[in-house]
C-alpha cells in the first residue's frame, strides 16, 4: 500500500515519523490541448495513478525533500526559495513552497519541513507526474501550516511553481485537474476565468473504458518545442490585436489567414478549432454521453498532428490502429512530442485494441508500448 510505503520511506530518509500523508493524481486530458495557455477551454480528468507525500514539520526553517525514485535529498530553506534557486527534480517541491508564498501563505512565520514522495504516475508519459507532485505537497502544506487556501489558490501556487521555478511555460490545466477533479467526471475548465464544473462521464454505464497508450517516447515541457508552440500562438494573437487566441472564433479564421505567416496561422487554427471541440464535447457528454465524442477526439488528434505539429509517428500509429480496431475515438493527450495517446474503447474490444496496437508497434520497430486502463478519479486529498 502506497501510504505505508511513503511512511516507511520517510522514516528511513529522515529518522522520525511523519505528521501525515497526502496524495494527488496524475491526469488525462480528454480534449482541449494547448488551449490552456491561450486562455481557452479544457476537459481533463484525474486518473487512478497518484503521487503520495509524507510530511513532517521541523522546528527550524530548513526544507528537505526526498523521493523513492531519486537518490539524492534536496535541501533548502524557506528564506532561499524562488526562480533560479533550484534545479532538477527538487525545483518542483521548492517551487511549490515559493508559489504558496506568492498567493498569500505567510512564509515568514512558517516552520520548515521534511517531505518524502512515492508515485505510481508514469513519468514522461504526458500524464502530468510533475503536477501530481506539486499538488500533493500544496495540499499537505495547506493542512500542515493551516493556511486555509482555497482550491483556486493552490492551482495558482502550483502553476507559478511550474512556470517560474521549473521553467515550463504551461497553463493551468494539469494543476486544476489534479486538485479539483471528482470521481467519474471530467473537469470543464475555463482557463481565463478559472471557473470549472464537473461533467459526468458515465463510462461504466456506457460500457466504455479509456485506455492510455504510453508510447515510451519521453518528452519534457521545459524544452524548446513546447515554448516555440506557445510563441507561435502569441505571434498570432499579436497579429490580430487580441489578448489571447481565446478571443478568436472559428468564423474568424478565413479573414485571419492573410494577416500572419503560415506557421502562426496553423498554430492559431488548432487552438481556435480545439476550443470549439471542447465546447462540443461538453455538450455531447451532457446530452448523449461518452459514446458520442469519438469523432471529436479524432479531429483533435488530426489538428494536433497537422496544424500544431506535436505528434510523433508512434502517437499516429497508436491512434490510427486503435480506431481501426474498434475504438470510438483516440487522440494524443498531453503536450505531445511523445508521451501518450488515449483511446475510448467499448469494453468488449479492450483485448482486441491492445493486441492490435502492440502488433503495430512491433511491425514499425517501435519500443513496446505500455497500455493500461484509467478510471476518472478524485483530486488531491489527505490520506492519513
Amino acid at each position: 500500500m502506497s501510504v505505508e510505503r511513503v511512511l516507511s520511506g520517510f522514516a528511513t530518509a529522515f529518522g522520525r515519523e511523519a505528521d501525515g500523508v497526502w496524495s494527488a493524481p496524475g491526469r488525462v486530458n480528454l480534449i482541449g490541448e494547448h488551449t490552456d495557455y491561450n486562455e481557452g477551454f479544457v476537459l481533463p480528468f484525474a486518473i487512478d495513478h497518484r503521487t503520495w507525500v509524507a510530511v513532517g514539520l521541523r522546528t527550524d526553517r530548513t526544507i528537505r525533500v526526498a523521493s523513492a525514485s531519486v537518490d539524492q535529498v534536496g535541501t533548502s530553506t524557506l528564506d532561499e526559495l524562488g526562480p533560479g534557486t533550484a534545479s532538477g527534480w527538487s525545483a518542483y517541491p521548492f517551487g511549490t513552497v515559493w508559489g504558496l508564498g506568492q498567493v498569500g501563505a505567510a512564509l515568514a512565520d512558517a516552520r520548515g519541513f521534511d517531505a518524502y514522495f512515492v508515485s505510481d504516475v508514469p513519468t514522461g508519459a504526458g500524464l502530468s507526474s510533475s503536477a501530481a507532485l506539486e499538488c500533493c505537497l500544496a495540499v499537505a502544506l495547506n493542512d500542515a501550516w493551516a493556511l486555509g487556501l482555497a482550491g483556486k489558490d493552490l492551482v495558482r501556487a502550483t502553476h507559478l511553481a511550474e512556470n517560474d521555478v521549473v521553467g515550463a511555460p504551461t497553463g493551468i490545466l494539469d494543476q486544476s485537474a489534479s486538485l479539483l477533479s471528482e470521481a467519474d467526471a471530467a473537469l470543464f475548465l475555463d482557463c481565463r476565468s478559472g471557473e470549472s464544473r464537473p461533467v459526468s462521464l458515465g463510462l461504466v454505464e456506457a460500457g466504455l473504458t479509456i485506455l492510455v497508450i504510453d508510447t515510451r517516447v519521453t518528452h519534457a515541457h521545459a524544452h524548446g518545442g513546447y515554448a516555440s508552440r506557445r510563441a507561435g500562438c502569441e505571434r498570432a494573437a499579436a497579429a490580430l490585436g487580441v489578448p489571447a487566441l481565446r478571443d478568436v472564433a472559428v468564423a474568424d479564421l478565413e479573414d485571419a489567414r492573410g494577416r500572419m505567416d503560415d506557421e502562426a496561422y496553423r498554430r492559431m487554427r488548432h487552438i481556435v478549432t480545439e476550443n470549439q471541440r471542447v465546447l462540443d464535447t461538453v455538450a455531447t457528454l451532457d446530452e448523449v454521453g461518452a459514446a458520442g465524442i469519438g469523432d471529436l477526439m479524432v479531429a483533435s488528434h488530426v489538428s494536433q498532428r497537422d496544424d500544431f505539429e506535436v505528434s510523433v509517428p508512434e502517437l499516429d500509429v497508436a491512434v490510427a490502429t486503435s480506431v481501426a480496431a474498434g475504438a470510438l475515438g483516440a487522440r494524443v493527450t498531453g503536450g505531445g512530442f511523445g508521451g501518450s495517446a488515449i483511446a475510448l474503447v467499448p469494453d468488449h474490444l479492450l483485448d482486441e485494441v491492445t493486441t492490435r496496437v502492440e502488433a503495430a508497434f512491433a511491425e514499425h520497430d517501435f519500443k513496446d508500448p505500455k497500455i493500461f486502463a484509467v478510471t476518472p478519479s478524485a483530486g488531491a486529498r489527505r490520506d492519513r
